[in-house]
């Protein structure tokens, strides 16, 4: 790579990094201006015309990245929990914890543009939410406590209320980070922790005894 090219690639980078920290600050994409992006980098606005054709192929761009780590995390913790039945739900969930520590950033811009203002990156983001419970159905299914769901919407399903439970722990662990420091945050972190070992246990549970069309 020439010395241009990566002086283009670290400007783009730039420009998606400052995109997060401001989202992180408590702001919506869709209140972010140009002028803003610019004045957090000490980019001139036009030089965001070389890598962006607008703010909203910026979006676009931010939603694929962050949907593409969120689905390799996921993956990770599937086979996590696949593979190493001795770490079980303790293991994976720890790992997922350590995730949010480490993009934060873009946990908290998915999660908040999921509801937000713009409507091509709120689409952007159900439509890869879609993926990722697609992905994870098939992930779920190998699974030896649910070979018993035959139907691939049961899965689907499933994986739904799995990733909806997921961006659940993600901003209760973020918001314990802004409301505790150490030692004290440590200690509400294991709190939380143990809270969410028992749901997913309660819930495979359910999962286990799960029977299609029983009648209530």
């Amino acid at each position: 790579m020439s010395i241009r090219e990566e002086g283009k690639r670290q400007s783009r980078q730039a420009i998606i990094d400052a995109v997060l920290r401001l989202s992180t600050s408590g702001r919506s994409f869709s209140s972010i201006s140009l002028r803003e992006i610019s004045r957090e980098i000490g980019l001139v606005p036009t030089a965001f015309y070389r890598h962006f054709k607008d703010m909203d192929t910026l979006g676009l761009e931010l939603v694929d990245k962050i949907a593409l780590d969120l689905k390799s995390t996921l993956h990770q913790l599937g086979q996590t929990y696949l593979y190493q039945p001795e770490a079980k739900i303790q293991k994976s969930l720890a790992l997922f914890f350590q995730t949010i520590d480490q993009h934060t950033e873009e946990w908290i811009f998915i999660i908040s543009e999921r509801w937000g203002g713009s409507q091509p990156i709120r689409k952007a983001i159900k439509r890869e939410i879609e993926y990722l419970v697609e992905d994870f159905a098939i992930d779920l299914h190998r699974l030896p406590s649910i070979q018993h769901f035959q139907q691939i919407d049961d899965l689907k399903v499933l994986a739904q209320l799995l990733i909806n439970l997921a961006f659940n722990w993600v901003m209760t662990w973020i918001d314990l980070s802004r409301q505790f420091k150490q030692p004290l945050l440590e200690q509400q972190q294991q709190i939380f922790k143990a809270q969410a070992v028992t749901q997913v246990r309660l819930l495979f549970h359910g999962i286990s005894n799960w029977e299609k069309n029983i009648k209530s």
